[in-house]
């Protein structure tokens, strides 16, 4: 099998070359301290979209730093007590339409899909930073004195704090609520099971946002990743403050998080993956304590992956 990276062998024993800041827990013990203490403000208004067998709307709910995070929301007509699955898309863009997520309400979930703050949707981006803003918002915050100004730690908040608010809503059982998306998705599927510990499924297909200095020694800190190399060549040609760069970004590494996570996982990967690369990928999975499963691509890079909606919708039916 030809190889872009480790064997697979290696791949299941791979545990991450980025480095762990000594207060990782602390920080997001502090960090979801902060996020509980904010009032989300929750607002439903009936979308322009409706189905004849979903009820759809816009929902707001005001995240860490005071912005208004906007998510779909659809859930099935009819009174009873529903599973919920929670849907994070890829880097830059938004939650898409409403039409793809009528599959999951015709098989009784509510569904949310969240609009990442300052990418492609609704979402506001309500934070200043000092330094750079430019290229990618793995850098925004980083040249800021605290961790806590880093962007992927807000939108990692904002993920839980979308959990606990679909948690919240009458028709849905708290008890059986899922998570799933592909590459920024996947890592923001991971993110959210680390910060929310009841959720119950994760199923995270070629996760984005770990193990930074592993892409950035393999000569991959292109495309989704590209800002690791145009920070370094702007301002730190000689990578004097590479060790204290990459500790900074370990506060939003998933890998770091992973140990949290108390739900069931399915992750899917493809090993010609170029743009999240499969040892990146496994320094989370391999972490991860809880009860976990991975499907396996051995030809397929940062693409569709065959029957993978078939694999997580099966994944998700138990919470029916």
């Amino acid at each position: 099998m030809p190889l872009i990276d480790m064997p697979l062998d290696e791949l299941t024993k791979y545990q991450g070359r980025n480095s762990r800041p000594a207060d990782m827990d602390e920080f997001w013990n502090a960090s979801i301290d902060e996020m509980h203490s904010i009032d989300p403000q929750v607002e439903l208004k009936s979308a322009d979209f409706q189905a004849d067998d979903a009820e759809c709307y816009d929902l707001y709910f005001t995240g860490v730093g005071g912005a208004r995070i906007y998510s779909k929301y659809l859930k099935p007509k009819g009174a009873g007590s529903f599973p919920a699955v929670l849907i994070f898309h890829g880097y830059s863009g938004s939650s898409g339409g409403w039409f793809d997520k009528l599959s999951w309400v015709s098989q009784g979930f509510c569904v949310a899909a969240m609009d990442c703050r300052g990418q492609g949707g609704k979402s506001q981006d309500a934070g200043s930073v000092r330094g750079s803003t430019f290229r990618g918002h793995i850098i925004r915050g980083l040249d800021d004195d605290s961790p806590a100004k880093l962007l992927f730690r807000n939108i990692f908040l904002d993920t839980a704090e979308l959990a606990r608010v679909v948690m919240s809503f009458p028709e849905v059982d708290a008890d059986r609520v899922g998570v799933t998306g592909g590459s920024q998705g996947g890592g923001l599927t991971l993110a959210c099971a680390s910060l929310e510990p009841n959720i119950k499924k994760a199923a995270p297909m070629y996760p984005f946002l770990s193990d930074y200095k592993r892409v950035w020694e393999m000569d991959l800190a292109e495309r989704a990743y590209e800002e690791l190399k145009w920070y370094f060549k702007v301002y730190d040609p000689q990578h004097k403050r590479e060790e204290e760069i990459f500790t900074k970004l370990g506060y939003i590494d998933i890998q770091h998080l992973a140990s949290r996570i108390k739900a069931e996982v399915k992750m899917l990967t493809g090993l010609m993956d170029t743009v999240c690369p499969p040892s990146t990928q496994f320094a989370a999975y391999n972490k991860i304590t809880s009860a976990k499963s991975i499907e396996i691509y051995p030809d397929f890079g940062h693409e569709g992956l065959p029957n993978s909606a078939e694999i997580i919708f099966d994944f998700m039916k138990s919470l029916k």
